[in-house]
C-alpha cells in the first residue's frame, strides 16, 4: 500500500506552457480534424435541445427557433406524468443491468476459457466462430429467437413443455432478451478483455507454477487482476450508458402480450415524439436520458477513483 502511495505522489503532471504546446504542436495538429469533426456532427446539433423547451410539432417544425411556442419544462412534466413511463423506467433500468452483470460475467469467463486453450488453431477457430453473431443484424437474430423460443416453438417442442420465454408479461421477458443479446455479443465483447490478458507478463504465470499454483489459482491471483482496470473502465462505460440501451432488440423480440415488459425509453421517446408528432416530447424524454448517463457516468467514475481503481476520466 504504501508503495502504492509512494508511486502516486512521484508522478508529477507537466504543468501547462507554450513550451509544452510547442513541443506536442505535432500532436495537436493531427487533433484538430478530429476535433472540429466532434464540433460539428456532435456539439452543433445539440442546438436541437432547445426542442425539449418548446411546442414542436409538424406545422411549427418549418418556424425559426425564436418563432416556436415557448412551453418551458411542460415536456418533461407530460413525460414524466405519462402513465407508461415509470414501467418504461424500470424496464430499462432493469434490462441494462442484467445486460450489465451477466454481459460482463459472461464475457469475462469466455475469455478466460479462451486465454487456457493451449491449441492455437482450435482458440483461433473458436473465436472467430463466436464473434461472428456480432455481425448479424438484430432482424435475423429476432426471427432465429421467435422461431426456438416462442410457444410451441422448437424449445417447448424438445422439452414437451410451455417455458412461455417469450409470452409472459413479466421479468422473465427481460432475461430472455438478455440471453439472446449475451449469445449475440459474448464472443465479440471478449476480445477486450483477452487483449488485456495478452499484456500480462508471462513471467508471473512461470512463477507461479514454479510455486506450485494451480490453474485456478493463476487464474484468480494473476489473470484477474490484470485485467482488473479493463473490467472498472468498461463497467464504467456500460454504467454510463444504462440508459441509452437501443430499442431495436426489444422491439423486434415483442409482441403485444409481452409490451409492457419489453418497452424502453428509447422506444418510449420514437413512440411519444415521432409517433405523436410531438417532437419536443420526444426530445425531453432524450435529454433526459442524456443527461441521467452523464450523471451516472460521474457517479460511477467518482466511485472507481474513491476506491483506488482506474478511471475513465
Amino acid at each position: 500500500m504504501g508503495a502504492k502511495k509512494s508511486q502516486k505522489e512521484r508522478i508529477i503532471k507537466p504543468k501547462f506552457s507554450m513550451q509544452l504546446m510547442w513541443k506536442q504542436r505535432y500532436l495537436l495538429l493531427m487533433s484538430v480534424p478530429f476535433v472540429v469533426w466532434l464540433i460539428i456532427f456532435k456539439y452543433i446539433p445539440l442546438w436541437g435541445w432547445t426542442m425539449a423547451f418548446q411546442d414542436v410539432r409538424p406545422k411549427t417544425m418549418a418556424q425559426p427557433i425564436w418563432q416556436r411556442p415557448f412551453v418551458g419544462f411542460q415536456n418533461f412534466l407530460k413525460a414524466f406524468d405519462d402513465r407508461m413511463f415509470g414501467q418504461t423506467l424500470i424496464n430499462t433500468i432493469g434490462l441494462s443491468i442484467l445486460g450489465i452483470a451477466f454481459g460482463t460475467i459472461m464475457a469475462i469467463l469466455f475469455a478466460l476459457m479462451l486465454n487456457e486453450i493451449c491449441f492455437v488453431r482450435f482458440k483461433k477457430i473458436t473465436q472467430t466462430i463466436s464473434y461472428l453473431p456480432h455481425f448479424v443484424s438484430w432482424v435475423v437474430i429476432a426471427s432465429i429467437a421467435k422461431m426456438v423460443l416462442n410457444d410451441g416453438g422448437m424449445l417447448d417442442t424438445a422439452l414437451h413443455t410451455k417455458l412461455g420465454l417469450m409470452s409472459t408479461n413479466s421479468p422473465i421477458f427481460w432475461f430472455t432478451v438478455v440471453l439472446i443479446n449475451i449469445w449475440k455479443e459474448v464472443g465479440w465483447d471478449a476480445i477486450v478483455y483477452l487483449s488485456a490478458m495478452a499484456g500480462i507478463d508471462q513471467g508471473l504465470y512461470e512463477a507461479a507454477k514454479v510455486d506450485g499454483a494451480n490453474r485456478l489459482q493463476r487464474i484468480w491471483h494473476i489473470t484477474l487482476p490484470g485485467i482488473k482496470p479493463t473490467i472498472i473502465v468498461l463497467l464504467i462505460m456500460g454504467i454510463g450508458g444504462a440508459l441509452n440501451i437501443g430499442m431495436e432488440r426489444q422491439m423486434l423480440l415483442s409482441n403485444g402480450i409481452v409490451q409492457d415488459h419489453a418497452m424502453v425509453l428509447s422506444w418510449f421517446a420514437y413512440v411519444r415524439g415521432i409517433g405523436n408528432s410531438n417532437y419536443g416530447l420526444g426530445t425531453a424524454i432524450g435529454m433526459f436520458q442524456s443527461l441521467v448517463g452523464i450523471l451516472l457516468l460521474y457517479i460511477a467514475n467518482k466511485i472507481a477513483g474513491l476506491l483506488g481503481e482506474s478511471r475513465l476520466i
